[in-house]
């Protein structure tokens, strides 16, 4: 457990420290979002066969509501997110002058839907490249949720904030991009976002190795295919 809270930290470390260098340099502009995308993509493939590599509260509800969690695990991996997060938003008055925190904030109903949305699509990335059975052993998942965020953050990111992710949400916050009384959006959005997309996933039963053509009759029959490699 606890090299997987160490990684866990690391993951946030890195992705909130990215994030602050990247937004507080003007001559990084358009860009940033490919940035973000980028260092979380790496992270996910150097994290990923230790602890998930989630980095990301919002990502370990849905693990969790996944079935694929425990409740020690979550409270454990938030803990370690949330401190990879704030040490990394500290830190980074040693690179660059402490910003000032913004007074207007963004309209709250269209960036609460935003990162409802998008949180939703990272969490629903997330459940079907790394945790279901018919994509077990891709190469492409890091790939796959680092260019959602980065997408998302392009999409959304001058409406919200492109956060995804309440570790992030305190680490911008912290760093004075974002101000204090917007957090709670960042919060409410992701998180239900991210339980949305679990409990769709657990639904529709996206991590069964069953063809979405088949009928519950039939899929009994088909699943052990799936399974030896048939179909996939």
């Amino acid at each position: 457990m606890l090299r997987k809270l160490v990684i866990e930290a690391i993951g946030a470390f890195f992705l909130v420290l990215t994030i602050g260098l990247v937004v507080t340099q003007p001559s990084v502009g358009a860009l940033a979002p490919l940035a973000i995308g980028g260092v979380l993509m790496v992270l996910v493939y150097a994290g990923g066969h230790i602890s998930g590599a989630h980095y990301n509260p919002a990502v370990t509800l849905a693990v969790l509501i996944r079935g694929k969690a425990t409740g020690a695990e979550l409270v454990g991996y938030w803990i370690a997110q949330v401190a990879g997060a704030v040490f990394a938003a500290l830190l980074l008055s040693v690179f660059t002058e402490r910003v000032a925190t913004p007074d207007v904030s963004p309209p709250v109903a269209p960036a609460l839907l935003a990162e409802f949305l998008f949180t939703f699509a990272l969490a629903y990335v997330v459940l079907n490249v790394a945790t279901a059975r018919g994509t077990a052993g891709n190469s492409n998942y890091g790939l796959a949720i680092g260019f959602t965020v980065t997408a998302g953050a392009w999409a959304v990111g001058g409406i919200s904030g492109g956060a995804f992710n309440p570790a992030v949400a305190v680490g911008i916050t912290i760093m004075g991009l974002s101000a204090p009384g917007f957090i709670w959006v960042f919060f409410v959005g992701n998180f239900l976002g991210a339980a949305a997309a679990a409990l769709l996933f657990n639904a529709l039963q996206l991590g069964e190795d069953k063809p979405t053509t088949a009928t519950v009759r039939e899929q009994p029959e088909l699943a052990p295919a799936a399974t030896t490699g048939g179909t996939r």
